[in-house]
């Protein structure tokens, strides 16, 4: 399949990259917050081949609101049928299918389960979005940075607008913008928010004694007193946190944390004693969450932390300072990153986008986390670049076929992240409960074609043996993606020095052949069976069950 690349910066005196587009594409324009164009400002865009950076400076006598600059306005001129791929600005919104017929991911999308305003008509997607018209080659439209502006993409039918959203924030006379350009255990997926201190120390006999690849023993929501109040334990934990975390270090494995930073619950005693930390509404009060988006998913609504107020940032600081170097924590799995770039309201900055609000928060936690590994997760996708170590790429896993194949989709569909952006987190693999040996096969096979992070799910002291041993087959992490050969992800191949790795998935209702041809092989072996296969003049042909995957390593 041949790519074209189109790579969008924004410079608006802020240079924004456009690439995809031809120079001839469309007018842009500078609108204002009423929604008409910007008398007064004006719009440049220089185009470098398919790349395109623009600036906006303000050069008449009064301070302009601008709502957002429209770089391109382009007919595509490709039909229904193309095929579609575009980002959501939160991890969870994702979105495949056709022009003609666009399909969610998933249904926590931006527009209808985080409200976030959408221009009427249109599909918007955010940071990157990919078209392949039927037997034609496949145009990548993206921004390159989003360091202060979103950069979005509208598409109504075939018409294309590249969209930076400027947010009402004020261009002051005379003034110029430069637009864009690992492993281990986790305890949510098997006691959720009641997790217990005796849990989490079971747990780590048995990684410790069958598992010692897990290195990152985490504990995830449900330690604190408090969504907030991150440094107090709740009663229901049952023990101290903080002898929970020295115990596993004192077994050689590394302390791992789950913090939501950005957001608080009205009980707890930082929202009680710090009220201007958060972000307002129009009438100055902390403004709940609820009234302008999803007000999250358990004890809410919550109140989002304003990310632009110092001592917001110096308390970030504090906090993950303590933790990291007074608790021993090596690794953060920061959750409900969205809320740190809430929409609708107002910040202590009253000049800063959301985009910095949340930027600037995240900023102040890396100085307090040190040299601990940060991943993030219910993040906005384009605003964390460069600031997170690892991505999570996909829903949250349940122990159910439909779940297994939604998030392996998502996972996959963000391969070309892995080592690149960041390490994608495709989730825990869960591999213990009501899932059949089958289905078992597809979602081991699709964390392994992840490249990314392992970390498992189950109560390991309850782990059927033969779930136990396709566990240990799945560590160490590789740390490379698949590469698959079309997006049904049937066929995806996994290049090592040491051998080429075969993931073949058959996602249906009905048995399918999958035909794979083999760079190298003196032998293939079925990974998880340990059975060999045969090779016919460079080709592998196996058939799958419904509902089956294959993992094979050729040497």
């Amino acid at each position: 399949m041949r790519r074209r690349e189109f790579l969008s910066i924004a410079t608006l005196p802020v240079a924004h990259a456009l690439q995809g587009a031809s120079p001839g594409a469309g007018p842009g324009k500078v609108v204002g917050i009423d929604g008409a164009e910007a008398a007064g400002v004006d719009l440049t865009r220089t185009w470098s081949g398919s790349l395109c950076r623009a600036r906006i400076s303000n050069r008449s006598t009064r301070a302009l609101r601008i709502k957002e600059v429209v770089l391109v306005d382009v007919d595509l001129q490709m039909p229904p049928a193309t095929a579609l791929y575009g980002e959501g600005f939160q991890m969870l919104s994702q979105t495949g299918g056709t022009l003609g017929a666009p399909v969610d991911y998933s249904q926590y999308t931006d527009a209808r389960h985080y409200r976030m305003p959408q221009p009427g008509g249109a599909r918007v997607f955010y940071g990157l979005t990919m078209l392949t018209p039927p037997g034609g080659e496949t145009s990548l439209f993206a921004f390159t940075s989003c360091n202060r502006f979103s950069g979005a993409f509208a598409i109504r039918g075939a018409s294309l607008q590249a969209v930076i959203d400027c947010e009402g924030v004020a261009l002051e006379p005379g003034e110029a913008w430069d637009l864009e350009e690992l492993m281990g255990w986790c305890s949510w997926y098997c006691f959720g928010p009641r997790v217990t201190a005796q849990q989490v120390l079971d747990n780590l006999d048995v990684v410790a004694k069958s598992f010692p690849d897990l290195r990152y023993v985490q504990i995830d929501d449900g330690y604190q007193s408090a969504m907030g109040d991150w440094l107090t334990t709740g009663a229901a934990f049952g023990g101290n946190v903080r002898t929970v975390l020295d115990a596993i270090r004192r077994r050689g494995f590394q302390p791992a944390i789950w913090v939501a930073p950005f957001v608080a619950e009205k009980a707890s005693a930082i929202f009680r004693d710090h009220r201007d930390w958060f972000v307002r509404g129009d009438d100055g009060a902390p403004l709940r969450s609820d009234r302008v988006t999803f007000g999250g998913w358990r004890r809410g609504p919550w109140y989002a932390f304003d990310g632009t107020h110092p001592d917001v940032q110096q308390h970030f600081e504090r906090l993950f300072r303590t933790m990291r170097n007074e608790w021993g924590c090596t690794y953060f799995k920061l959750d409900a990153n969205f809320w740190g770039a809430l929409h609708g309201g107002r910040f202590h900055d009253p000049r800063a986008t959301r985009v910095e609000a949340y930027r600037r928060g995240m900023t102040a936690i890396l100085r307090g986390a040190g040299d601990a590994f940060v991943l993030g997760c219910n993040h906005p996708i384009w605003p964390s670049a460069g600031l997170v170590h690892g991505s999570r790429s996909s829903n949250d896993i349940k122990r159910s076929w439909d779940r297994v194949m939604t998030t392996a989709r998502q996972n996959l569909s963000r391969n070309w992240q892995n080592g690149r952006l960041w390490w994608n987190d495709p989730d825990a693999v869960v591999l213990a409960g009501e899932l059949a040996d089958n289905e078992c096969r597809v979602h081991a096979t699709a964390i392994y074609a992840a490249g990314g992070l392992v970390l498992s799910g189950d109560d390991l002291t309850a782990m059927p043996p033969a779930r136990a041993a396709m566990l240990r087959k799945l560590l160490p992490p590789t740390g490379v993606a698949a590469e698959f050969d079309d997006d049904s992800f049937a066929i995806g191949h996994v290049r090592l020095p040491q051998a080429r790795m075969l993931c073949l998935f058959n996602w249906d209702d009905a048995p399918q052949t999958r035909v794979a041809r083999v760079d190298r092989a003196a032998a293939i072996v079925d990974v998880w069976s340990g059975e060999p296969v045969t090779v016919r003049d460079g080709t592998v042909s196996v058939g799958l069950p419904a509902r089956d995957a294959r993992l094979l390593r050729a040497v």
